[in-house]
């Protein structure tokens, strides 16, 4: 959804691109959020880098990287915002009744790379993905430093679904989810919202509405209070969080 909502705007994206701010590679600040255009929707600036710093600070601030390979950078703070506070987890009867039959193993960062090149392989309507090279070794990085974490999910030994986002204070931020086999994606969201909701986390930054969210317990926000959430439960600081689990460990769903 989130691609294929980018290609959409590609057109307009290159009409706007003077309106925008071009961020300074030495300098980490970002525009303030109200400066994000209406139309695309949330584009907010251009340039800069994928470094952890400008990562963290983005994310910290309600805003994320999404472009396509071969465009500059492109930064995005929309409005509204998707989230999911982890105790409203509605899970339907039917996935319920599934997921109760452990048709998978679950794991929680044994596998970061792979689960971003599952993100990454071509979907049902195009070859193209916004998970560039670059963003992959961008938040390897950022696994390695603690921040970025990945839900496996395996069929024996073979990966057949994940997810992975970064885990700043009480914040979780997803970024994108895979399945090889029908449900394994959302059976590592059940998974990481009940563990996320165990840990203490308030909020999932889940950033495009979609019907399959929404049907989980997701709602909207406005921009305006999604950024007076992150100030309260993602401050400013060391870029640590509640995330509970040691790194490969697995887990019964």
């Amino acid at each position: 959804m989130r691609l294929a909502n980018l290609r959409f705007w590609l057109n307009t994206i290159e009409r706007r691109m003077l309106q925008l701010t071009w961020l300074d590679e030495h300098k980490l600040d970002f525009p303030p959020a109200a400066l994000a255009l209406d139309e695309p929707a949330g584009l907010l600036a251009a340039g800069g880098d994928l470094s952890p710093a400008r990562l963290i600070k983005a994310y910290r601030n309600g805003i994320f990287p999404w472009y396509e390979a071969g465009q500059p950078i492109l930064w995005w703070c929309p409005h509204p915002r998707t989230v999911l506070q982890p105790r409203q987890l509605h899970v339907s009867r039917s996935l319920n009744k599934f997921l109760k039959r452990e048709p998978f193993r679950l794991s929680i960062d044994s596998a970061f790379a792979e689960v971003m090149r599952g993100c990454a392989e071509p979907r049902d309507y195009t070859d193209s993905t916004w998970i560039t090279a670059d963003m992959q070794q961008a938040y390897c990085e950022l696994h390695r430093l603690g921040v970025a974490h990945s839900v496996e999910v395996w069929e024996q030994d073979q990966l057949v679904g994940g997810l992975y986002g970064l885990a700043l204070g009480r914040v979780f931020f997803g970024e994108s989810m895979f399945s090889r086999r029908t449900n394994a994606s959302k059976a590592a969201f059940v998974y990481l919202v009940t563990q996320l909701n165990e840990w203490g986390f308030e909020l999932i930054d889940c950033q495009m509405p979609t019907d399959h969210l929404f049907s989980f317990g997701a709602q909207s926000l406005s921009r305006t209070e999604f950024l007076q959430q992150l100030r309260t439960l993602c401050p400013e600081g060391p870029a640590v969080s509640e995330w509970g689990i040691s790194s490969g460990a697995e887990q019964p769903l």
